[in-house]
């Protein structure tokens, strides 16, 4: 009973907090105001673990050295003047000057700790021109938070997903790009299992395949040291968001030197990732022009991606950071199962080189930004029979060269926030089971087919499909209620309505031959 009530204050404190940065509205865009929020709950758990650490050096008689910053970095703290710390923002909260006193706050963190070189924002407070009554109530809410209270629970962490989420909802329509949605993130960990080596995400976002890369890790009694992260971000202000929210989780990432293109600023030109999982842009267009990047190694042995859709742009950059036995799993439109020209030979390349593994069309209404399916694709270097150990799992992988797995998952998920639609965490399960039984198909754990869900294709028939990756191409269409087969019931009406045709053409025939034997001629 205990657990549940935490869990219910912990919501009711998330909705408060919530509601108090919501009364920033009006002067300020929900796209300017989650800076703002995010900023100040970074400062405040820095601050936290930075009096935690400075009291336990003056427990342990050595407070001669409470003012030397490697003896806080050495315990992944950050060290924080006086000017930065929590006790100092909240005892000038209602100042006029409080922006500025912010500002200096976030300069002086960033200047005096390297890894956070880029990831705070810059004389942001001041530029916005606050409130200051409802900036000071906003300090007086976040000082209500015990960031290090439960050392079990990710609190800071759990706050800071729950206010991308927000924004992201706020935003609405060609905005919240920021933001994947949580159970998308968690399917792919849990399909593509990146347990050990270096992870990559091109277009990184806020940074929350990584967050929950780190907790499949966990989940798993791994190591989150055997993982090296590396990611990149186009948008400045995301990029920041990005960096602050791997740094509240101690998360040590490369993501470049700057926020930058990945297409026309490759800050891991080199990389060969284990694990690549992302969200590019859907259809983004104009994305080079048609002189640039038509020599560029990454579509080496593919034709070049069109200008007039980045979506095999996105597909064969992440091909060509691929380890030798690199798995990935992105998120895109639907369209890009079945273009045709250009994409249809760089889409015949890949099946042909025994690159897609498994292909899965998701619910509709899933993303805050649009209400369109969208596929996660799969693609795997190694299908071939093999097998991994670590940590808890043991995965003996059976050869899949030839075979690609189609799932369609549109008639899955629940109902979140109203209008949009998540997978539970059974749902994940279920899923990741089917792919996982799929792999390692053994006589113990027989993978089947099943209609209107899953359904592993040869490659022969996905060349007599013209290399199409549509699922309801392949799998079969039967109604699980009523145990109808579809195909088969169209196939007898099909034979019904050409009886039926033929018994008109025939009493037609008759009716023509009595008005014959009656004089009449008649035409019908």
């Amino acid at each position: 009973m205990a657990k549940k009530a935490t869990n219910k204050n912990q919501n009711n404190f998330e909705e408060t907090l919530w509601d108090s940065a919501n009364k920033l509205r009006g002067s300020v865009e929900p796209s300017e105001y989650k800076h703002v929020v995010l900023s100040l709950i970074f400062l405040k758990f820095a601050s936290d673990k930075f009096e935690e650490r400075r009291q336990e050096l003056i427990r342990d008689g050595q407070e001669s050295y409470i003012d030397m910053v490697e003896f806080y970095t050495m315990k992944n703290v950050f060290y924080l003047p006086e000017e930065a710390r929590w006790s100092y923002i909240k005892k000038h909260a209602k100042q006029n000057d409080i922006a500025v006193k912010v500002d200096t706050a976030l300069s002086t963190v960033e200047k005096n700790n390297k890894s956070l070189k880029g990831a705070l924002p810059d004389n942001y407070f001041s530029r916005l021109g606050l409130d200051v009554s409802k900036l000071a109530a906003l300090i007086d809410t976040i000082n209500n938070i015990n960031t290090i209270a439960d050392k079990s629970q990710d609190i800071v962490g759990r706050v800071y997903e729950y206010f991308l989420s927000k924004f992201a909802l706020a935003e609405g329509k060609g905005k919240g790009e920021f933001y994947t949605p949580k159970s998308i993130v968690n399917l792919i960990a849990e399909m593509i299992e990146p347990y050990k080596g270096k992870i990559y995400d091109p277009c990184c976002g806020s940074g929350g395949m990584f967050v929950q890369s780190m907790k499949f890790v966990e989940n798993h009694q791994g190591n989150k040291k055997d993982i090296s992260i590396y990611g990149q971000e186009y948008t400045g202000a995301t990029y920041k968001l990005a960096k602050m929210n791997l740094a509240i989780r101690g998360i040590a990432a490369n993501l470049g030197e700057v926020a930058a293109d990945s297409f026309h600023r490759d800050q891991h030109p080199d990389l060969k990732a284990d694990y690549i999982m992302a969200n590019p842009p859907f259809n983004q267009k104009d994305w080079r022009a048609s002189d640039e990047l038509t020599d560029d190694p990454r579509w080496s042995g593919y034709e070049v991606p069109p200008t007039g859709n980045a979506n095999y742009g996105w597909i064969l950059h992440m091909v060509s950071k691929l380890s030798e036995n690199g798995v990935a799993g992105f998120i895109l439109a639907n369209g890009a199962l079945s273009g045709g020209n250009t994409e249809k030979e760089i889409r015949k390349k890949m099946i042909e080189n025994r690159l897609v593994e498994a292909i899965l069309v998701l619910p509709m209404r899933m993303f805050y930004t649009t209400d369109i399916s969208v596929t996660l694709w799969i693609l795997n270097k190694n299908k071939k029979a093999h097998t991994v150990e670590y940590g808890d799992l043991i995965r003996n992988y059976r050869d899949r060269a030839d075979e690609i797995l189609f799932m369609d998952l549109r008639k899955w998920g629940e109902a979140f926030e109203k209008k949009y639609i998540q997978l539970s965490e059974q749902h994940i399960q279920d899923i990741a089971k089917t792919y996982h039984t799929w792999q390692q198909t053994t006589a113990e754990t027989d993978y089947k087919n099943i209609p209107e869900f899953c359904y592993s294709a040869h490659i022969d028939e996905v060349r007599k499909k013209d290399y199409s990756l549509v699922p309801s191409k392949y799998i079969e269409f039967v109604n699980l209620d009523e145990n109808i087969d579809f195909d088969e019931k169209m196939a007898g009406l099909q034979a019904d309505f050409t009886e039926l045709l033929k018994a008109e053409e025939d009493s037609k025939k008759e009716l023509l031959s009595v008005f014959k034997e009656l004089g009449y001629e008649i035409k019908l």
